[in-house]
């Protein structure tokens, strides 16, 4: 489960979660909805890699990437196929749409990040600025 909060110019993404997998497919579906996709498909489908030191750093630059593919191909990834979560990094097959331009995504911050885990899940918090 994921839900938005509208901040001046930024977004801040709140993810609940049952595993650490979970996260990371919430944070995809979250971002298609930010850029106005829903149709989850198409066949289309796209590697995403993404390393950092911890689970906080390593969730801003999955959602990094997914940005990224976003502008340079007009790719919204819409669910995950595979993904590998190892230390210090992650690497996925996620399926998605082709767009137009999408809405930009001016940068994920790390203002308010967070990655940790809760009662029988985990919780993120990410913020994005638009």
């Amino acid at each position: 489960m994921y839900t938005w909060v509208d901040h001046t110019s930024e977004v801040e993404l709140a993810i609940e979660a049952a595993s650490e997998r979970g996260v990371f497919e919430e944070a995809v579906a979250a971002l298609a909805e930010l850029l106005g996709v829903s149709d989850d498909r198409s066949g289309v489908t796209r590697r995403v890699q993404a390393s950092a030191a911890d689970r906080p750093a390593l969730l801003a630059a999955w959602i990094e990437e997914l940005v990224y593919l976003g502008e340079t191909q007009g790719f919204v990834g819409t669910s995950v196929d595979e993904l590998e979560l190892r230390r210090g990094g992650a690497s996925a097959v996620v399926r998605g749409v082709l767009t137009g331009p999408p809405p930009l995504v001016k940068a994920v911050t790390y203002h308010h990040l967070t990655f940790e885990r809760s009662g029988q899940g985990y919780v993120a918090t990410v913020v994005l600025d638009v």
